[in-house]
C-alpha cells in the first residue's frame, strides 16, 4: 500500500484530514511533521469526537486531544504485530516506521487477522469472462447459457451422462432424498465422520439418520462395519431406504467392498462427493459409482461457484424429477399450478459462468493439493503420534485438505492446545472432530 495516500502534514486542518479520509484506501490519516516522521494517526471519530467539542473545520489537526501512537518497527515479528491487535482492540490498523521514524505502511487488523486461509478460492480471468457475457447478454437469471454450459462441462468431470446444477451440495442430497421417495421413519445409512450436511437433508424429510463407523485408514465408512449392519437390520426387518457414502476430505470410500453389499440387500447408494471433485476410484471419477451423487462449490471446496452443488446421475428419470423439485415443482401445464412441495435450489446463470472458469483449471488445482499434501507428509511423517489420511490401492484423492490425526499415547499436548498456537500465528483453523483439527488447519500454513 502506498502510505503516501493516507498522509496529511503538519499544518493540516479538520477540513484537509476529512478530505484526505474521504480517498483514503484504508480510513485513517497519518499525520507526519516537517521532517516526514509519524506524530499521531487520526480516524472519523476523532474528528467527529473534535467538532462536538467546539473545534471548527479550520482547526489544525494537532489541536486534536493527544493520544498514544500504535506504530512497529519495520520487520516486527507477526507475534508482535498479533499481540498489538489484541492490546487494542479498537485499532483497525498499525503503522510501521524506519529506523527515523517515518511512516513506510499500514498493517491493516483485517488483513492480518485473515493470516493464512484454510481453503481460500483462486480465482483468474476466465471466470471473469463468462461472468461477464453473462452481464452483456443479460442473462441474469437462474437459467442461460453459462448454466447449460457448465452442466455439460460437469458430465466428464464427474463421469456421469446427466447432471443438476443446484445452489448447494446440501440442496443436492436433499433432492436425492426425494426423487427416492425417502419420507418419515426412513432409515438412511451416512458415514459417521462427516460434516452436519450430510445427515441435515435425511432430518428436513423426518427420516432417520443411522451412523455407520469409519474405518480407521480412509476415515470413510466401514465396509465391515456396513456389513454388520445391514446384516443386523435385514434380521430385524428395518433395512434402509438409501446409504450416503461421503468420500472425506477429498479421498473416496472403498466404494469396491461397498457397492456389492448395498447391491445384495437391493439399497441405493448416494454418493456424497462434496469434497472429492477430481479425485477417481479405480479409474472413475469420484462420484461416478452409486446411483447418485452430490457435489459441492462452496467457496472453500477445491472449485467454486461462490456457493453451489450439483446432482449426478447416469439415471436421467431421476436428474429429470430433480430438476423439477429444484424450479418450484411446476406441473406441466400452461398455466401455473404446483402439485406437491417443491424447492427453489436452481444454480444462476452468473454463478456457472465462474463455475466455467474454474472446472477449466481442475486438475491443476488436484495436482497443487497433492503437491502440498506431500510437502506436509515428507516433513511429518516420522513425528511419532502423526498419521496421515490413507490413499487406499486403486483410489487417487484430490486431497482437497492436507489432514492428520494425533496419537494421544504419543502426542502430550491437546489439539486445540496446537490449533492455538496456528491462530496466534494467523493461520486460519476450523472447529472440529478433536482428532484431525490441527491437521485440518495445516492446510494453508505456507505453502
Amino acid at each position: 500500500m502506498n502510505i503516501e495516500q493516507q498522509m496529511i502534514a503538519s499544518g493540516a486542518r479538520i477540513r484537509d484530514a476529512m478530505q484526505k479520509l474521504e480517498g483514503a484506501p484504508v480510513k485513517l490519516c497519518v499525520l507526519v511533521d516537517d521532517d516526514g516522521r509519524l506524530v499521531r494517526t487520526v480516524v472519523d471519530g476523532d474528528l467527529r469526537r473534535a467538532l462536538l467539542a467546539g473545534l471548527s473545520l479550520d482547526s489544525l489537526v494537532e489541536e486534536l486531544p493527544e493520544q498514544g501512537v500504535v506504530s512497529l518497527a519495520e520487520g516486527a515479528p507477526p507475534e508482535a504485530v498479533l499481540r498489538y491487535f489484541q492490546e487494542y482492540p479498537a485499532v483497525s490498523a498499525i503503522v510501521v516506521t524506519n529506523p527515523e521514524g517515518r511512516p513506510t505502511g499500514l498493517i491493516q487488523r483485517k488483513e492480518h487477522e485473515a493470516g493464512i486461509l484454510l481453503s481460500p478460492p483462486h480465482m483468474g480471468m476466465r471466470e471473469t469472462t463468462y461472468v461477464q457475457k453473462a452481464f452483456e447478454d443479460n442473462w441474469i437469471a437462474p437459467a442461460g447459457p453459462n448454466l447449460a454450459a457448465f452442466e455439460e462441462a460437469l458430465k466428464p468431470a464427474s463421469g456421469r451422462q446427466h447432471t443438476l446444477a443446484l445452489s448447494s451440495g446440501t440442496a443436492a442430497i436433499h433432492l436425492a432424498l426425494r426423487v427416492l421417495n425417502i419420507g418419515a421413519n426412513d432409515r438412511v445409512y451416512v458415514s459417521d465422520l462427516t460434516f452436519a450436511a450430510s445427515l441435515q437433508p435425511i432430518l428436513y424429510e423426518k427420516a432417520k439418520p443411522v451412523l455407520i463407523n469409519s474405518e480407521p485408514d480412509s476415515w470413510n465408512m466401514s465396509p465391515q462395519a456396513l456389513e454388520r449392519r445391514l446384516k443386523t437390520d435385514a434380521e430385524a426387518g428395518c433395512l434402509p431406504k438409501a446409504v450416503i457414502v461421503v468420500h472425506l476430505y477429498g479421498q473416496s470410500a472403498n466404494l469396491d467392498a461397498i457397492l456389492p453389499l448395498t447391491e445384495a440387500y437391493g439399497i441405493p447408494v448416494i454418493e456424497d462427493a462434496a469434497e472429492s471433485l477430481g479425485a477417481t476410484f479405480g479409474n472413475r471419477a469420484s462420484g461416478a459409482h452409486g446411483l447418485m451423487a452430490a457435489f459441492s462449490f462452496n467457496g472453500n471446496k477445491i472449485i467454486t461457484t461462490s456457493g453451489g452443488g450439483a446432482l449426478v446421475s447416469d439415471r436421467e428419470d431421476l436428474i429429470e424429477k430433480a430438476r423439477n423439485l429444484a424450479t418450484q415443482g411446476r406441473d406441466y401445464a400452461e398455466h401455473y399450478q404446483h402439485s406437491q412441495i417443491a424447492y427453489n435450489y436452481r444454480m444462476s446463470n452468473v454463478l456457472a459462468g465462474i463455475g466455467l472458469g474454474q472446472l477449466e483449471l481442475l486438475a491443476q488445482r488436484v495436482e497443487r493439493r497433492r503437491e502440498i499434501f506431500e510437502t506436509y507428509r515428507s516433513h511429518l511423517s516420522e513425528v511419532p503420534g502423526i498419521e496421515f489420511q490413507a490413499e487406499p490401492a486403486g483410489s487417487r484423492g484430490n486431497r482437497w485438505l492436507t489432514v492428520i490425526s494425533l496419537d494421544p499415547d504419543e502426542i502430550s499436548r491437546h489439539p486445540y492446545q496446537l490449533l492455538r498456537d496456528l491462530r496466534s500465528k494467523g493461520i486460519e483453523e476450523p472447529p472440529g472432530v478433536e482428532a484431525d483439527a490441527y491437521a485440518t488447519a495445516l492446510q494453508g500454513a505456507g505453502f
